[in-house]
Formats: C-alpha cells, structure tokens, sequence
C-alpha cells in the first residue's frame, strides 16, 4: 500500500501558505506533476523528495512515512476482518484514515488486536471446556471438592453437640478439602493461562517484526560492537575460519570440532552444528559449508561476547513473552554475526560498486546468498543508508519461515504469500537467481530477486531440503541494482500483477486465486460459484442471475 506523502506533502504546503504553482517552481517541476504528487497518484522519492522536504523545512524520515506504510497495512488488516465485511471498507480507506487522522488509526490497530486477544482466550476456553479431558477431569474434581466441603459445613452448622473429636474430625476434613479445592483451582488458572499464551492473537515472530521495523532494521550499538569483535579476530591473523578458531580458543577456551557424527539428547533437534556449553564444544557436521562455518563461528563469538549487551537490547517492553525475547535474542545474535563478519562500511562500498551483486559479495566475504541478503537489509545507518530491502524465506511447502518487512511492502504474517512471486518460482530454478517486477492492486510497484538453494547432503540416503531467499525494493531503486538491467522498469503493463496473499488481495480477475476475498465489496463475490446460480436466504439478492 502507497503511503499518503502525496497528501502529507499537499497539507505542509497549504500551512506554510505556499500556491502550487509557486510551490511546484520551488522544486523545479511542474503545477501538473505536483498536483498528481499531492493527489497520491505519483511516485516521489530520491533527489525531488530532499528539495521538498527542504523547501518545506521538514526532515525527509517525515515525508518517507515508513510508519505509516506499516500502520496502513495493520488498518488493512483490520478491515479485511469477516466481521467488517458489510462495511465495504478498503485500502482506500485504510490509506485516507492513516493521512488524516493517524492516531485514530493507530488506536484502532490496538484495539483490534485486543479484540484478537479476547477472541483467542474466548476460544481456548471453549475448546477447553468441549473437548480436553484433562479439563474435564479438573472440573469433575472442583465439584467433588465443593460437594465435600459444602457438606462438611453443612454437618457443623446443622449439629451444633458434636463431641470435641468429632467436631475436630470435621474441621479436619474441610481444612484438607479445601486445601485440594484451591490446588485444583490453581492447577485450572494454569491451564486457562497456557492456552490463552498458547494462542496469543499476536505471535512472538510478529513482536520480532515489529521491534526491528520500528528501528528500521539498524542497531547501531550492535554496528559498534561488530567493529570492535572483528579487529579482535583480525589480530589473530585476518579475518577467516582458522583466525575465529584461535579467538575462540584463546578468549573462552572453545574447541572446534569438524565432521563426525555428534550424539545429541533426545530433547535436542539435529542439525549441521552444535555448541555443547558444559564441554565448551563448537561441532560442525561433515556437510556444513564454509560459509556457514565461519558465520555460526562469528555467531558464537559474537553470543559469547556480547551477552551482555544482547540481554540489554532484548529486554524491551515491546516483547511481552519469553518466547519473543528469545526469538529476538537469536535474531540480534545473528545482527551482531553479520556486522562481525560482514562490516559495515566495506560491505556497503562493495554493495554500491558492484550494483548489489549479490553473487560477487558472496565470493568475496565467503558468505551464502541467504547471509549476504540478511545484511543488505540492515545497512540502514543514518546517512550511510543502501537500498532499502525487504527479506523473506520460504521452505518447500510455501510457508514463509523467516521476514523482514519493508514499509509499505504487504506480506503475510504467517503462512503462505501470493503463489505468484518469485520466492516460489525460484524452486523450480535451483541456484539461479530468478528476478521479477510486479505491481500490487494499490499500483505499487516492486523488484522481487529470489534463489533457492539446498542443503548439502551428508550422505546418499539424505533428501536434499531446499530453500527460497527473497530480496524485495521499490522499483525506485531498481535501476541501481544489477538485476534491474535490461528490465522494462518503466512500462508497468508489462509487471505481474500480484497482491499479499490470497485472502488479503483485492484482484479480482486472478485467474490464480485460491481463497476467497476477505475485503470483498460484494459479499456474493466467490472463487467457487456453483455453475448455476441459487439463493439460501429468504430475500437475498441474487447478483449473478
């Protein structure tokens, strides 16, 4: 969805008391251009965004609107709720709330999501109490103990001669009863609580997404921290594999051990490496390649060195579970990896010179296409800015396994995405890099870059296990790149025409849809009439007669 700087623009003007005729002389283009600008009709970005945010005396972060790019998508969102069906509301009016009234927009994100919240614990409930024997059973218990103690004190209040054993026997009974009454009761909260965490509305992975595009994908002490591990590994003889197997040895007492096979607990998942924390064990498989190699190393060092400050940085209010702080934990380990092993300023000189070849930078850093394409996403340091790019993985089945969203960008929170772009089609292109422009229903515009790649076998009878890597841009910046060489970036006709996801997409003439629409202005909109039009309702209109 196209963020409204068209209108933001239009607004500042008008209260500065600008003419757009004179305004438009200002920037150096014309009435007409500016007016289909301020109409929210054109694209602006680049050198003609700086000169009116200049003229305008606003700084350009204020005019991008990278928060209201994600805000109008959370609105989106929320009309395309089934409840709000009848209402007919759509991106239109999603992007119009967020230009004019924005904090009513964001207040209405909340309380959706509080609704989501609500409607999750309303359900665990219900599934609860339908269906979980476990439940049942504590219910059962909860009224036996209620019966005995009701009982109890029935007998004491109805009895008043009891002997003073007796009477004891009593007290007893109802003490020990109601002790077992509270037990139960607790143990019940404990699973109402379980459940309701369980199926949180928001996801721990979605809090993730939310504090790294409220920093705009940049952690500039993790950036400092990255420069500092990496001239300590540089000391050890440059920077490569065997220098982090001496930094490691020397500074933790790490050994690093490669190939063999490693007998891990039963609670413990398989893969291609391992740390063993207790006997200060690096382990690689057989199979794992260099790259991966050295990035799980710079991993290590980097987990090993700055817990401190990643402990710092994943205490944050914005994550409300355990799960999302580990999650982000990991995440901001592997920050802190890239910036180690991929720094900053050389990396984004490299990116520029050779037009974000994504190949070359792999060959030269010895990084995987994955590794290079999760730091292009981070070189956002005011002022020392690269393209911004959005980030998404995909395994063979379609789901998406990882994101990092760009503004303005629509991608689901979980699940599967369009079938149509490219991060699917790169499955059927192992190991080549499969490029595509496409156009959103909004008129957006986009270059998609995707590659999947396999895990190297260990043995004959292991099944190779592909993944996809997508890259994603404005189409502004297509042009500086080099997989937008001999691209028709200017005939948008000639762009696949693609949406979010089946269910969030408006199109209604993809011939590809799999899901109905959400957002739909006709409720008698399906993907799956029945050949002969009937009606089930008493007084229904019937719009395909």
């Amino acid at each position: 969805m196209r963020s409204p700087i068209g209108l933001k623009i239009r607004n500042l003007r008008k209260s500065l008391g600008f003419s757009q005729s004179g305004f438009a002389k200002m920037v150096e283009i014309s009435p007409s251009y500016l007016n289909l600008i301020e109409a929210n009709k054109r694209d602006v970005g680049g050198v003609l965004l700086q000169r009116i945010a200049q003229h305008l005396g606003v700084e350009l972060e204020l005019l991008t609107g990278d928060s209201e790019q994600r805000l109008i998508n959370d609105i989106e969102e929320v009309f395309a709720d089934p409840m709000l069906e009848s209402l007919n509301l759509g991106p239109d009016d999603a992007r119009t709330l967020v230009a004019t009234n924005p904090e009513t927009g964001a207040a209405l994100f909340r309380i959706y999501r509080g609704f989501l919240d609500a409607r999750a614990e309303a359900k665990a409930m219900s599934n609860r109490l339908r269906s979980d024997p476990l439940f049942s059973e504590l219910l059962h218990q909860m009224l036996s103990q209620i019966t005995a103690v009701r009982s109890a004190a029935e007998i004491l209040e109805d009895v008043p001669d009891l002997e003073g054993e007796q009477r004891h026997r009593f007290h007893a009974s109802l003490s020990r009863d109601s002790r077992t009454l509270s037990d139960v009761a607790q143990t019940l909260i404990g699973e109402f609580e379980r459940e309701t965490v369980e199926h949180h509305s928001v996801s721990p992975m979605r809090e993730v997404d939310d504090l790294i595009i409220d920093e705009k994908n940049h952690f500039a002490p993790l950036e400092e921290l990255g420069k500092e591990l990496r001239n300590e590994v540089l000391a050890f003889g440059g920077f490569a594999e065997a220098s982090l197997d001496l930094a490691l040895k020397e500074k933790f007492g790490v050994t690093v051990e490669r190939a063999g096979q490693l007998q891990t607990a039963a609670d413990e998942m398989p893969g291609q490496y391992h740390y063993n924390k207790e006997k200060k064990l690096m382990w690689f498989q057989g199979n794992c390649t260099m790259s991966t190699r050295q990035f799980q190393l710079s991993r290590l060092y980097a987990e090993l060195s700055g817990a401190g400050l990643l402990r710092k940085l994943t205490n944050d209010k914005r994550l409300t579970t355990l799960n999302s702080r580990r999650l982000a934990y990991r995440a901001l380990g592997s920050y802190l990896a890239g910036a180690i092993s991929l720094p900053y300023d050389e990396f984004l000189a490299d990116a520029e010179s050779q037009k974000y070849d994504i190949d070359f930078l792999s060959q030269k850093y010895t990084a995987s296409f994955e590794q290079v394409a999760h730091r292009l996403v981070t070189l956002r340091a005011p002022g020392r800015e690269g393209i911004p790019f959005g980030f998404l993985r995909s395994d063979p089945a379609g789901r998406l396994t990882k994101q990092f969203p760009l503004p303005g960008l629509q991608l689901p929170n979980a699940g599967h995405a369009c079938p149509l772009w490219a991060i699917y089609g790169a499955f059927r292109r192992p190991n080549e890099v499969v490029r595509q422009l496409v156009t959103y229903p909004d008129g957006s515009r986009y270059l998609f870059l995707a590659k999947s790649t396999s895990k190297r076998a260990a043995a004959y009878s292991q099944a190779p296990f592909y993944t996809s890597v997508m890259l994603a841009c404005d189409i502004l910046y297509a042009d500086k790149t080099v997989y937008g060489e001999g691209l028709q970036l200017a005939n948008a006709a000639l762009d696949v025409p693609v949406g979010p996801t089946c269910h969030m997409c408006i199109r209604r003439d993809c011939e590809h849809r799999q899901e109905e629409v959400l957002a739909s202005v006709d409720s008698m909109h399906s993907v799956r009439r029945p050949l002969v039009s009937i009606k089930f309702d008493i007084g229904e209109p019937d719009k395909n007669a």
